[in-house]
């Protein structure tokens, strides 16, 4: 199944989506991710959408905005492509190859869960930036809560997967790396996730030996395409990925899992490392970024111009006064 949240005649709801974009709406149900967490699972969810399809047919997905499919409790956002992290090393920090360390774990940051767009949102330039970029990612979202899963106990805690583009100013991404910390405003202004939700039975038929979703991913600029990749190229599974998070800690119904950025143009500045310069060039205001995952959709967003940023002072260099 497919699940959509949307807006129609100023009322928010959430429907399934069939093949031909007719939408479904579940009776008393505005939040995806309210609905994931009372239903706790796969099973439960199915069985909700399905008396959706007992009710008369509701407008059809042309007519009506889309919204992110769900607002996430948590972001993390993982790196499970060799390529991407090469490319984007040589880039953001002027280094080649692939760190040793990061073969060791599927490793992860937080983004923000309070910067979420829908498909044909317009997404701002952060404040401040004039070098964004897209990246090209596929999201799972938890459907039940657990810790310290397995791999195998995992796939049961999968509910869905969406489209995911993750907005990276890189001008101020570069800088702040330099403390230590990872990015921050870097990718603190916008996530996309969309159009919708794709329950995860629904891909199985695409799952391969190693238990890696082999999924066609394009990206496009302008309607010319800059990218293009499988999913399977991952070097971890959203299994694996999923037992990593809850290690030690808690994943929750509604968490969001980004898979990272595929290789071979998934993003501009992958791009920019292997060719030694900015080609192609950063987005700007007008520009249509369409990304699109084989058996899920297309998500879609125009860049529009942000705002300035507010004025700050630089830190105060202290000195070592003690009480």
């Amino acid at each position: 199944m497919r699940f959509a949240a949307y807006e129609h005649r100023q009322r928010r709801r959430v429907a399934v989506v069939e093949e031909d974009g007719t939408l479904f709406p579940l009776p008393g149900v505005t939040s995806l991710a309210a609905l994931i967490a009372e239903t706790d699972g796969l099973p439960g969810l199915l069985a909700a959408g399905a008396t959706a399809l007992d009710v008369p047919p509701g407008p059809h997905v042309s007519q009506v905005r889309l919204l992110p499919p769900l607002q996430p409790t948590s972001v993390r956002d993982f790196v499970t492509f060799e390529e991407h992290v090469e490319g984007v090393r040589r880039a953001v920090d002027g280094v080649s190859g692939v760190p040793e360390q990061w073969y060791a774990a599927p490793t992860f940051y937080f983004t923000n869960p309070h910067a979420v767009f829908g498909h044909d949102d317009p997404v701002p330039v952060p404040p401040g930036s004039a070098v964004l970029d897209f990246e090209l990612e596929v999201g799972a979202v938890v459907g039940r809560e657990g810790r310290d899963l397995t791999p195998e106990r995992a796939r049961d805690h999968i509910v869905g997967y969406t489209v995911f583009n993750d907005w990276s100013a890189r001008d101020l991404q570069s800088a702040e790396m330099k403390v230590g910390l990872g990015p921050c405003k870097g990718k603190d202004t916008a996530t996309t996730l969309g159009p919708w939700l794709v329950t995860a039975d629904e891909l199985e038929p695409y799952r391969d030996s190693e238990g890696l979703l082999r999924l066609a991913l394009t990206a496009e600029v302008n309607g010319e395409v800059i990218g293009t990749d499988l999913l399977s190229n991952m070097s971890w599974t959203f299994e694996e990925m999923t037992a990593y998070a809850s290690r030690g800690t808690r994943v929750v119904p509604g968490d969001v899992l980004g898979s990272g950025t595929c290789g071979n143009g998934g993003c501009l500045a992958e791009l920019w490392g292997l060719r030694g310069e900015q080609n192609p060039p950063p987005l700007k205001p007008g520009d249509t970024v369409s990304l699109t995952v084989e058996g899920i959709g297309t998500l879609t967003n125009t860049v529009v111009p942000g705002v300035d940023p507010v004025p700050l002072p630089a830190g105060r260099r202290r000195g070592r006064e003690r009480p």
